[in-house]
């Protein structure tokens, strides 16, 4: 049975995700809460029309510190809807009791094939580091606002790398577990960036008894998003921008290659979210947890 779809905020992500969603199969019809206008999309901004809708499926694509007003709206008025919140949760921890519907978070990092790649290879195995850099820049992120007018440029609105780049930070966690020590931490800016938020983010700690390294920019113009990790055998080498992975021992190296398709993995989150395939999908504790760690690097700054 085909569902509908409902979308809360019409910026980037929201029109993304309501192309993506009108070409699926499972998919009827799309309909964006908004105050904006947009002649591609049919939109509303009133409470009455989404109760007369009644979606099945339910996004949450308002700016990060809207994220907690658009949820109390959606507890108060709809029950047993499965709904997507894109990263991250809140801006900041919130207490808050999900309890009338199904949330997942927009974590769809976890469905790029090179995380799944490694996601499967590193069991069973001994590793000793893990690096992950994911540098970029933040005035080439939106064609449609000037970077220093976006919510990234804003603490209070939920920017900085910490919050913007936390893809990096759940699939860390993901891939190796609940990091339990940080050693050493640099947040700040430091750029010329015309914004009040952290632009860059440099984390060294340990999950049990691996060490890992972040590093997160907002004001590299080399874009880079990429993961090493170090194990007794070998090294293996994961760029999410180029999609391959490149595995290095004594004698040998090996390069895979996988397709480029920058708009699979959300394809893919969907669908896992609309099949009820929840294997690879971030839950609430979980974003709960990349949440209290954020906070944790926060602290003290």
């Amino acid at each position: 049975m085909k569902k509908k779809a409902l979308i809360f905020g019409l910026g980037s992500i929201g029109i993304k995700h309501a192309n993506l969603l009108r070409k699926l199969k499972k998919i009827s019809n799309v309909l964006i809460f908004t105050n904006r206008r947009n002649k591609k999309f049919n939109s509303t901004n009133r409470i009455l029309d989404i109760l007369e809708y009644d979606p099945d499926y339910i996004l949450v694509c308002s700016e990060t510190y809207q994220h907690h007003q658009c949820i109390k709206v959606i507890e108060k008025n709809f029950k047993n809807k499965i709904v997507l919140v894109e990263k991250p949760l809140f801006h900041k921890p919130i207490k808050f009791n999900f309890k009338n519907n199904k949330y997942y978070v927009g974590y769809n990092l976890r469905f790029h094939p090179v995380i799944k790649f490694l996601k499967k290879k590193i069991k069973q195995k001994e590793i000793f580091s893990a690096s992950i850099f994911c540098n970029s820049f933040l005035p080439r992120w939106r064609k449609n606002i000037n970077y220093y007018n976006s919510y990234s440029s804003s603490k209070k609105k939920g920017g900085g790398v910490l919050l913007d780049l936390s893809h990096e930070i759940d699939y860390l966690q993901w891939l190796f577990g609940k990091v339990n020590k940080i050693e050493y931490k640099k947040i700040k800016r430091i750029s010329n960036l015309k914004i009040k938020s952290e632009d860059i983010a440099q984390v060294i700690g340990k999950i049990k008894s691996i060490n890992f390294y972040l590093n997160l920019t907002y004001f590299s113009r080399f874009e880079e998003r990429r993961i090493i990790i170090d194990s007794k055998k070998e090294t293996i080498v994961g760029d999410l921008i180029n999609y391959n992975v490149q595995i290095i021992n004594n004698k040998n190296l090996k390069s895979i290659k996988f397709k480029n398709n920058r708009n699979q993995t959300y394809v893919d989150q969907h669908l896992a979210i609309l099949n009820n395939q929840s294997k690879n999908l971030c839950n609430i504790k979980e974003a709960k947890n990349t949440l209290s760690l954020i906070e944790r690097l926060k602290d003290k700054i």
